[in-house]
């Protein structure tokens, strides 16, 4: 077996003139690894590169993946993703992941811009302020999970209230409101976000519901899912699948008995 033509150009243009060690110490697995992820799956569907790494660089922040993320960093900006897109990726997914395990890939991205002569900090993108991003917050949930979600955010017993007002001004408010993305990209790295870390089966079937409803189909998750599976790997691309398959069927009944 030998590493398939349109595999070594599609590595030439993530990462041009780079010559893998690991070809030297694990040809075998290389060559399979390198024919599935950068020919077989490349090649499943029509998705945009730079959507495609874009959601790749979500599902490594998901899963931890940091040295991967490292290599993936220029790879990205090869096929387009902007260093604000990159940023934009990294600092929702503080909400997502926390700040514990954000801030390696943030140091990455920083050491990563620079070494291609990317002047740092990049233009802000914040749109809210201290006094309207509650505000502000309330209605990008309105917008992504619709009016009833308008007064959540003072909603739930009075002990653990301030976490559904924090999901409105600090979720929403500080990062969905940002420029640099528009809704239907950060609700796929939410989606990505969700699918690589596991164990948040109720909120990417909430978020999956939310992609659906701004455009980003069924049709479409399921390339994202296809995309990231080899990094993130078989059990949670399909706990992935079925919580998009349960969005789906949920939607469609709703919609039947409207």
């Amino acid at each position: 077996m030998a590493i398939t033509e349109f595999s070594k150009n599609y590595h030439e243009k993530m990462f041009p003139g780079y010559h893998s060690t690991l070809l030297e110490t694990d040809p075998e697995f290389i060559e399979r690894f390198d024919n599935f992820a950068f020919d077989e799956v490349v090649n499943q569907d029509d998705l945009d590169g730079k959507t495609r790494f874009m959601a790749i660089l979500a599902t490594l922040l998901g899963c931890q993946g940091t040295d991967e993320f490292r290599a993936m960093v220029p790879a990205a900006l090869n096929f387009g993703v902007t260093p604000v897109e990159i940023k934009e990726i990294v600092y929702q997914a503080t909400a997502y992941l926390g700040i514990g395990r954000v801030f390696p890939f943030l140091k990455i991205t920083n050491e990563a811009l620079k070494e291609r002569g990317v002047a740092l900090p990049l233009p802000g993108q914040a749109t809210t302020t201290t006094e309207n991003r509650r505000e502000a917050g309330t209605q990008v949930q309105v917008d992504l999970f619709g009016e009833g979600m308008r007064d959540f955010w003072k909603s739930g017993s009075e002990e653990s209230r301030h976490i559904n007002l924090w999901l409105a001004d600090n979720c929403f408010g500080d990062y969905y409101t940002r420029t640099g993305l528009d809704y239907r990209q950060r609700e796929m790295i939410t989606f990505c976000f969700l699918a690589a870390q596991g164990g948040c089966e109720p909120q990417l079937t909430s978020h999956a519901a939310a992609n659906m409803g701004i455009g980003n189909d069924k049709a479409f998750l399921i390339k994202i899912i296809s995309q990231c599976l080899p990094y993130i790997g078989y059990p949670r691309s399909l706990n992935a699948l079925r919580c998009v398959n349960d969005a789906a069927a949920k939607m469609e009944k709703e919609a039947e008995g409207k």
